[in-house]
């Protein structure tokens, strides 16, 4: 069991894996904080501190091998299997995140949408389909999604968050300006994109102070 890791340290974590692809393609064999830090714009403290938390894997003198350092992130990012995820509220967002291609070659696959436009459902949205949100509970269970993703106005959010989990989904990503009252042991990323717009213009006004 790892212990209690700062949520920033995880995020930074897919920075990293990232870094390493880049010094992959560029045929490195090792890669060393410094070097990591330098492409990140980041400390070599910072990265040696976040990839203590799982373990010591570099080796004294010569940095990180680059396959086990990839191999190690994926791992710990879970990236090294397959998850099926779904979308609630097939919109306009909705339809722009199931057909990006970067979720794939993280293991995420967004096959299974759910509306309750009729003119929507029972339809083919490249590889997506989307079902009447009363078929989610048993297409949840019939297709093994463990990650939900909510676009429905802030109104429904809650419910949708509820029904989502009494079908066995373990892990929302929330983009409705609301936060979810759920279980403890269910994980919640909320992302209010009107929220970090403001924040945007916030540092814009201030420089053109």
């Amino acid at each position: 069991m790892y212990k209690r890791i700062p949520e920033e340290t995880i995020i930074r974590l897919s920075y990293y894996l990232r870094a390493v692809c880049y010094f992959a393609e560029d045929q490195k064999e090792f890669v060393s904080s410094h070097d990591l830090a330098d492409y990140l714009k980041l400390s070599a403290h910072q990265v040696r501190k976040d990839l203590s938390y799982f373990g010591h894997f570099g080796r004294k003198g010569m940095g990180y091998p680059v396959k086990v350092l990839s191999g190690k992130l994926n791992e710990i990012l879970g990236l090294d299997r397959q998850w099926n995820a779904c979308i609630v509220g097939f919109g306009n967002l909705a339809k722009a995140l199931s057909s990006y291609e970067g979720f794939k070659t993280q293991g995420i696959f967004i096959t299974t949408a759910f509306d309750v436009d009729r003119t929507k459902t029972n339809r083919r949205f490249g590889n997506v389909k989307v079902y009447a949100t009363q078929a989610m509970e048993r297409m949840i269970k019939k297709n093994k999604i463990g990650i939900g993703i909510i676009a429905v106005p802030q109104d429904v959010a809650q419910e949708v968050a509820e029904k989502l989990v009494s079908a066995g989904v373990k892990a929302i990503l929330n983009f409705a300006p609301i936060k979810l009252n759920l279980s403890s042991r269910i994980v919640i990323k909320n992302i209010d994109l009107s929220c970090q717009l403001a924040f945007l213009t916030h540092r814009l006004k201030k420089l053109q102070v």
